[in-house]
């Protein structure tokens, strides 16, 4: 799903979807980790392209009954599926990184590690890719996986894992250990002396790199340095749009928070 469909599913604005699949994909009670959380299948169920009404493209989020029917022209010689959807909260892994485990839960991760290295088909790997996000926070995926030497897509699928775990966050560009993954590498290799752990909200994942990296050139890199900067400004900078700016000030509202007045 796109991350405006995201948004809007997390708001309350759009509960359906419409796929061309050659079988379900989904299952009823699925519950989908998506950038917004938690999004879950309700129903599933098979109709066609002259059963939708515009009460349909309504729920889910396109402009009209022209356009929604447009989306599905595709793939015409596969049945359409309705979708039911619903937001189902936060993710619990963003709790469960904020957890620092005790010492006898620490040996419970560590030999999830070691089962996660084992399995394996090269290297021990998991301590190391640990050291490396602690080592280079923020830094993006492919330059992580070219300073090791791996292809990106199989360093970030082994990143997931961790996460899995609680022990790592992604960001809107790049990774960081969280606190329960400082806790856990701290243990394995004795504390070490890190910078500061940034204060604030993270900015939106679903603004894009491009808007990402441009509001960190002038140290924006949280919800709250941007609440301090009026909307005209940030549009000024080379690289966040419109679709950037609206996001991250829904996401201002969640916290109670706006622009800088003009």
């Amino acid at each position: 799903m796109r991350p405006a469909e995201l948004e809007a599913i997390r708001r309350g604005e759009v509960d359906l979807a419409f796929r061309r699949w050659d079988r379900p994909r989904v299952r009823v009670g699925s519950r989908l980790r998506t950038a917004v959380g938690l999004v879950e299948v309700v129903s599933v169920d098979r109709t066609t392209v002259g059963a939708l009404r515009a009460d349909d493209a309504r729920r889910c989020g396109a402009a009209s009954l022209t356009e929604l029917k447009a989306a599905l022209a595709a793939r015409a010689d596969r049945p359409v599926y309705r979708i039911g959807l619903r937001y189902a909260g936060a993710d619990p892994r963003e709790a469960l990184r904020e957890t620092v485990p005790g010492p006898d839960e620490i040996g419970e991760v560590l030999s999830g590690l070691d089962r996660l290295d084992r399995a394996s088909p090269s290297e021990p790997w998991t301590r190391a890719t640990l050291r490396l996000i602690d080592a280079h926070p923020e830094v993006r995926a492919p330059d992580l996986a070219a300073l090791v030497g791996r292809p990106t897509p199989d360093f970030k699928r082994d990143v997931r894992k961790l996460k899995e775990r609680g022990l790592t966050e992604s960001l809107a560009i790049g990774y960081r250990l969280s606190p329960r993954g400082q806790a856990v590498l701290d243990h394995e290799d004795g504390p070490r002396e890190r910078a500061p752990r940034r204060e604030g909200t993270p900015l939106p994942r679903t603004i894009g790199a491009p808007a990402t990296a441009a509001l960190r050139r002038v140290d924006v890199h949280t919800l709250e340095a941007a609440s301090h900067w009026r909307r005209r400004d940030l549009a000024a900078l080379h690289g966040v749009g419109p679709i950037a700016l609206d996001r991250i000030e829904a996401s201002l509202a969640e916290l109670g928070l706006a622009y800088a007045p003009d």
